[in-house]
């Protein structure tokens, strides 16, 4: 028996009758929240058990939550992930389902959750990539959400730092001769409208006639992502696109069918053919944010354009963008030879 100095916790009261457990190690204090001494006294004596035995502190754990979850002994991370999967859908799904090859979590699909170490989780996140990161965070904090860890694998801080590689903007010169030599009537108007509105494949692949307001000149969508609403005017290049397009039901009947990832691989290969290097079709995004605070375009049309609600959004977008900065003299002279936008309700089309 450890007498009370070769233990790591002692016991003691303050004078408001609280117990508290001094750490004889750190000489720090932790209120044990009871008034009781018998009861305070097995609370000490359990935290002095799992310092000096820990792995049987562990075992006693599971057992205790073996009794109150008879899968807990047995469940595993594909476990985890099938119940994940249950409440996703949509394009999120998709992902979802890519990610559930990723050959850095093969190893952890079958292993049970009370077995799985720290050293687990960070190998197969130096053999993975940024995206095994994430999708393992995920399915960490579901388990965690869920009561089905004893606590965390990894703590929170101690995770590694998702680190995205830079992406840039698709410059014109690329997207003119992505253009020029496509074939295809139907995917080249489609990456004239990306040019022109800014939108993601998506949504982009997703416009109907419908959205359309000839009137004003307006297309109005809601992103298929977060739900935003966008609207943008389009101009005359963009006008001599769409009148190209069916005038009624879907603009792009093939592209609407075909799944993001597909729409990506087909967008690659051109640029692959052209030697264009480090874009993909989410470039087209960031070419508009980059061209709109290029020219002075005011960030509030920009984020109504995008279907963004966050300012933050739009200035990571744009952050690469080359700015010169006009006389303010000349910029208000220009602005009364401006007529006004109003991004309100779309307007019944005419």
């Amino acid at each position: 028996m450890q007498n009370e100095m070769s233990q790591r916790y002692r016991l003691y009261k303050r004078g408001w009758g609280v117990y508290y457990a001094f750490d004889n190690l750190t000489r720090n204090s932790e209120s044990l929240e009871t008034r009781n001494k018998q009861e305070a006294a097995k609370l000490l004596h359990a935290k002095n058990e799992a310092h000096a035995q820990p792995m049987l502190n562990l075992q006693m754990a599971r057992a205790y939550l073996s009794a109150t979850d008879p899968a807990a002994a047995s469940r595993t991370w594909e476990d985890v992930y099938a119940e994940k999967l249950k409440r996703v859908h949509g394009p999120t799904r998709d992902r979802w389902l890519t990610a559930r090859k990723d050959p850095a979590l093969q190893p952890l699909w079958k292993l049970p959750l009370p077995q799985t170490l720290a050293e687990h989780f960070l190998r197969a996140i130096n053999d993975g990539t940024v995206s095994t990161n994430v999708y393992l965070r995920r399915l960490h904090n579901y388990a965690l959400g869920m009561n089905w860890l004893l606590g965390p694998v990894v703590a929170k801080k101690l995770w590694p730092a998702v680190v995205y590689t830079d992406k840039r903007a698709i410059t014109a010169e690329e997207h003119r001769a992505i253009v020029a030599r496509e074939t295809n009537p139907e995917r080249r108007a489609f990456y004239e409208l990306c040019w022109h509105l800014g939108g993601s494949q998506t949504d982009m692949a997703l416009l109907g006639a419908e959205d359309i307001d000839w009137s004003q000149r307006l297309i109005t969508y809601r992103r298929k992502k977060t739900g935003e609403l966008a609207q943008i005017h389009f101009g005359p290049e963009a006008e001599q696109v769409l009148r190209a397009l069916p005038q009624s039901g879907p603009l792009f009947p093939y592209l609407r069918k075909v799944r993001c990832s597909d729409r990506g691989t087909e967008f690659k290969q051109r640029c692959q053919g052209l030697e264009i290097e480090g874009v993909t079709l989410h470039c087209y995004r960031y070419a508009w944010a980059q061209r709109a605070k290029a020219c002075g375009y005011p960030e509030r049309y920009a984020q109504q354009a995008l279907g963004h609600g966050s300012k933050a959004v739009h200035r990571a977008y744009a952050a690469d963008a080359e700015v010169k900065v006009p006389a303010l003299e000349d910029y208000e002279k220009q602005q009364t030879k401006l007529i006004p936008v109003h991004f309100g309700q779309r307007a019944a089309a005419k």
